[in-house]
């Protein structure tokens, strides 16, 4: 079972086509030295669908390369096309990947039928484990609880990363680990953290990770603990990291240029966009410079 925080890996890019290797490695270390339980690459933070196909298998290679076997390594195989999704999962297994993840292929909206039958010819053509994505917001269709529950039998679904903020939805998966408790239940915006955690979920997909990995560690294990007064003292810090870091921007865009422009006032890496997107101009990096300067004030004393 997978558990724990698991950072949807922003891309250091240093040009529309070309990786900040350098960058990764040291966003890598960070996180490992933050103590984080895994990695996720090539997600919504990662900006996955906007990457050629090269440069995804170059992330892939690079990625496990640095991990060194430290931590398990997911990766994301979500596209309109069934065949890449199969290409990129074999590049994954052959890297030392860990798992694969899926959303919904998102041009044309797919019924659940549909949707169902897509999973169930996608799964014979995996190398490795497999995790669903359900991320409604960006693919215009959600993986039903149905739909779920029909895919409970299948040995190589490890679980399901949800990030569609419906609470219901989560405790009703939640739910369904009594058939399948060998599964995990993952929280994918960090503002649901918490709840998810108290809710029985097994940790979170949090991109504010990616700047503050200790942060988001110690509220997880907090609340797995059952300490609610020290998750709810961190809950608070997380929730500062969105409605200050996230908000700079005016576009659903903001989050990742939020994360990327904090990674590099911090020195991690460069904060280049993949196309249609571009990086924070002087006076919104003069924002986020101000905001984090008070996060890190904050969360080092909360942390101490």
């Amino acid at each position: 079972m997978t558990s724990g925080i698991i950072p949807p890996l922003i891309t250091p890019l240093k040009d529309r086509d070309t990786l900040d290797r350098d960058g990764l490695e040291r966003l890598i270390e960070r996180l490992v030295t933050g103590g984080v339980h895994g990695l996720f690459i090539i997600g919504t933070t990662g900006e996955g669908p906007s990457l050629s196909y090269r440069l995804r298998r170059e992330l892939i290679t690079e990625t496990c390369k640095l991990v060194r076997n430290r931590l398990p390594v997911f990766v994301g195989i979500t596209d309109t096309a069934f065949v890449e999704s199969v290409n990129i999962a074999k590049h994954s297994a052959d890297a030392g990947a860990t798992a694969l993840v899926a959303a919904p292929p998102y041009y044309l909206p797919e019924g659940q039928p549909e949707l169902l039958e897509y999973i169930r010819h996608l799964l014979p053509e995996l190398p490795l484990p497999f995790y669903l994505y359900n991320m409604p917001s960006l693919t215009k269709v959600s993986f039903d609880i149905d739909t779920v529950r029909a895919l409970q039998d299948e040995p190589k679904i490890h679980g399901i990363k949800d990030s569609s903020g419906n609470m219901v939805y989560f405790h009703r998966l939640c739910q369904m680990l009594k058939e399948r408790p060998d599964w995990s239940v993952l929280m994918g915006p960090e503002e649901l953290l918490l709840d998810a955690v108290l809710a029985g979920g097994h940790g979170g997909v949090n991109g504010g990770a990616n700047v503050f990995p200790q942060l988001y560690v110690a509220l997880y294990n907090a609340a797995a603990a059952g300490n609610v007064q020290r998750a709810r003292q961190l809950h608070a810090l997380v929730m500062h990291v969105s409605s200050t870091l996230y908000q700079v921007g005016r576009h659903s865009s903001a989050i990742i240029k939020g994360i990327k422009c904090a990674l590099s006032h911090l020195g991690v890496c460069d904060d280049f966009m993949a196309e249609p997107f571009h990086r924070f101009r002087d006076q919104e990096r003069a924002r986020i410079a101000d905001a984090l300067a008070v996060l890190q004030e904050e969360i080092t004393t909360a942390l101490a």
